[in-house]
């Protein structure tokens, strides 16, 4: 096969068709949960003029790549259950592995934003208000999507320029690089190993400095005389520390389990655990552990219903 192929045949839930229905309803459930979970989210910081700070500013760019993240990898696989396929054509799987890569990117840059801004908060409170104005703000969020865009096109283009000769199946529900990396027989295939290897080294750099931050966040946090003023703080950063948790350890599950020649059950359980849950769950963390989203929920219902009467 050369790169000229018309398509890719992804993983298959399974050759059954009750349980391709399934699959479909499954999937069907977990799209909408966090379809509403995340809109939601938004809903509540754009109508809620008290929540118009950084901290929700940044949640609603988490909340918008929680949505393009979910809606690239199922809606296909739904499609697929629904007529009984595994076909991705050629452009469809580059368009995948583009807007993955570029969400994903996104949303890590922006948790470190997050983190940024819990410890100027927290540790510097005097200068929050000069550091973390409206212009840094958007600039900082900008800069992430602009590199998420950046780093996106980089894999892409790498991992595209190579030249597929071993097959056309790709061990995974969606189109990934490591998959496709499988189906590469050119030396091309050594610039995206070497890319990913940068990345790596990136990623653990944006890492180590969430952790550093909250080292002295918590060290900022314990020296607070009063109980109500620890928990207050606390509260503020453990959503974010959750999501940041969940992020970073369901990819070091997925990418760091030890490899097998053939997919297997355990492979479509953990892609599904690493690509799905965390959009899924990431509004659930938020308004269930924020109580200032609680606060605004009630508003805008008792708003809504005096309206109403």
């Amino acid at each position: 096969m050369s790169n000229q192929t018309t398509h890719f045949l992804l993983l298959g839930f399974s050759d059954i068709w009750e349980l391709q229905i399934l699959h479909f309803v499954v999937f069907l459930v977990i799209y909408l949960a966090a379809l509403m979970g995340n809109l939601l989210i938004i809903t509540v910081v754009v109508l809620d003029h008290h929540l118009h700070t950084p901290m929700y500013f940044f949640l609603v760019n988490l909340s918008i790549i929680d949505l393009g993240s979910i809606s690239v990898t199922i809606p296909k696989s739904m499609a697929n259950s629904l007529i009984n396929s595994r076909s991705i054509s050629y452009a469809g799987c580059v368009i995948q592995v583009f807007f993955l890569i570029f969400l994903i990117g996104t949303d890590f840059s922006l948790l470190t934003i997050m983190a940024y801004d819990r410890y100027i908060a927290i540790c510097q409170p005097l200068h929050y208000e000069s550091v973390m104005n409206r212009r840094s703000c958007v600039q900082m969020a900008a800069s992430a999507w602009i590199g998420g865009i950046l780093y996106a096109a980089l894999h892409t283009g790498n991992t595209f320029a190579v030249t597929f000769c071993a097959g056309n199946i790709v061990d995974q529900f969606f189109c990934e690089i490591p998959q496709l990396l499988k189906l590469a027989c050119s030396d091309l295939y050594l610039r995206e190993i070497g890319a990913l290897i940068f990345t790596a080294c990136i990623v653990l750099s944006c890492f180590g400095f969430i952790i550093v931050s909250y080292v002295q966040i918590f060290n900022t946090v314990l020296r607070i005389p009063s109980e109500q003023g620890r928990h207050k703080a606390f509260s503020t950063c453990l959503p974010h520390l959750t999501v940041v948790s969940l992020f970073v350890f369901t990819g070091i599950f997925a990418y760091l389990k030890p490899t097998s020649s053939s997919a297997s059950g355990l492979d479509l359980v953990v892609a599904v655990f690493y690509s799905v849950v965390p959009p899924m769950m990431n509004p659930v963390i938020y308004s269930m552990r924020n109580k200032e989203i609680k606060s605004s929920l009630r508003r805008l219902t008792v708003g809504r219903l005096f309206i109403k009467n």
